[in-house]
């Protein structure tokens, strides 16, 4: 049998509680359970935690969780803020349509914020992306 030291199990348990997967899931089950302000912060640290071991995919998914969360909390400017960050780690790593899709987002968040130059300005910069991905299909 072996013993472990306190610290030694600490350690474990704060490995556990920093999984990002765990968080992942976590953010997803409060968001649908309508506790959006828990679902913002799970998804915002599963983000961090994925964007240290490289999964863009998944850390970009999480900021897009994040300003769902916020959109839900009326907190527009959080959200835009989630879902520019999403689309420009998207457009980085070649996610360009998950990218488009935060950009939406953004714009709808504008939109409610009433800033016309900031809707227009997002505009412009989804059709330039989905002409570019009209452009590659063919």
């Amino acid at each position: 049998m072996q013993i472990h030291s306190n610290s030694e199990l600490t350690d474990v348990a704060e490995k556990v509680k920093e999984d990002p997967v765990k968080l992942h899931k976590e953010a997803n089950t409060m968001y649908e359970v309508g506790k959006y302000k828990e679902a913002e912060e799970k998804a915002l640290r599963a983000s961090e935690l994925y964007l240290k071991a490289n999964n863009f995919f998944d850390s970009a998914s999480m900021l897009y969780k994040a300003g769902e969360s916020s959109l839900m909390l009326k907190d527009y400017e959080k959200a835009v803020e989630y879902f520019a960050k999403s689309a420009e780690l998207s457009f980085n790593k070649g996610f360009d349509r998950y990218g488009v899709s935060a950009l939406e987002y953004a714009r709808d968040c504008y939109n409610a914020l009433k800033n016309k130059g900031k809707v227009k300005e997002i505009e412009k910069k989804i059709k330039e992306v989905k002409a570019r991905l009209e452009e590659a299909s063919f």
